[in-house]
């Protein structure tokens, strides 16, 4: 008896361990958006060297960014990049091809050039995709404080152009895929393939659990964060008229995108006075003019 006990103590210890795991893992919303990381994408983004190889490793499974299935087959979707551009803004559109005939838009990247040697950038999660437009923005070592002029001085000229809430902005000007798009020769990308055609290199997998990708995606917010503030006017200008929605996608998700909006969005603030109601809505902040 002694000597299965002395088995199976092994087991039971790895059983309460994994199930410890599993309580820290938050519940899922239930909408698509459960299923791609937007910290991943800026993730990959700043890892690749150009736009191309920006949409290879976003669809690359090790890298746990993409889980979507959107048109329900069973198998992963592959999300294609377009680069839409105008000046020195661009808006880098992540798309799924879901029929022969319709497109979604899953994010959209605002990258935008404020100086010689300064760029900034948000991701913007679609909000059929995530209930609600989920901004995302880089927040690592390489932050730069506008209450820091050392900072402002050493990443450029227009470091501190924005009177922006938490006073910390990150240059991306030294990512290689920022630096490749502004090069003179770059034609913007656009990516080729469609709802039947995928690369060569490209296979698709079976999608995973919540509780079994969410260990995978979460890897990636340590140097992200959510954001209120919409600072990219000009790329997303640009973005704006050629955003493209499903209405297959929206029908399937309509009712929890709807939940999602009418407990997610409002706040309940209690006070002295009683329950009241506070509305959470995204702020567009302008740039200043110097």
């Amino acid at each position: 008896m002694k000597k299965f006990n002395r088995y199976l103590f092994p087991v039971i210890l790895l059983f309460i361990s994994q199930w410890v795991k599993a309580q820290d893992i938050p519940d899922s919303t239930g909408l698509p958006g459960d299923n791609f990381s937007l910290e991943g994408a800026l993730a990959m983004f700043k890892k690749a060297s150009s736009p191309e190889e920006f949409e290879k490793l976003i669809n690359t499974e090790n890298n746990g960014v993409n889980n979507l299935d959107l048109d329900g087959d069973g198998n992963i979707d592959y999300v294609k990049v377009i680069d839409k551009r105008a000046g020195d803004a661009h808006a880098f559109v992540l798309q799924v091809a879901v029929s022969e005939k319709e497109n979604q838009d899953i994010a959209v990247i605002e990258l935008e050039k404020n100086g010689a040697n300064n760029a900034e950038l948000q991701i913007v999660g679609d909000e059929d995709i995530y209930g609600e437009q989920k901004i995302v923005e880089p927040s690592d070592d390489d932050a730069v404080s506008f209450k820091d002029p050392v900072s402002r001085v050493q990443n450029g000229p227009y470091a501190a152009q924005y009177d922006y809430a938490g006073g910390i902005v990150v240059n991306v000007w030294l990512w290689p895929a920022v630096r490749f798009v502004y090069a003179p020769a770059y034609v913007a990308w656009v990516s080729p393939w469609t709802w039947r055609m995928h690369p060569v290199w490209w296979r698709p997998w079976r999608p995973l659990y919540w509780h079994a990708f969410y260990p995978r995606r979460v890897v990636y917010v340590r140097h992200y964060t959510v954001v209120t503030t919409h600072r990219m006017i000009a790329a997303h200008r640009i973005y704006r008229p050629v955003r493209s929605t499903s209405v297959a996608v929206r029908a399937r998700y309509q009712p929890g995108v709807t939940q999602y909006r009418a407990t997610r969005r409002t706040t309940v603030v209690e006070g002295p006075r009683g329950n009241r109601v506070k509305v959470q809505r995204t702020k567009v902040v302008k740039r200043r003019r110097y």
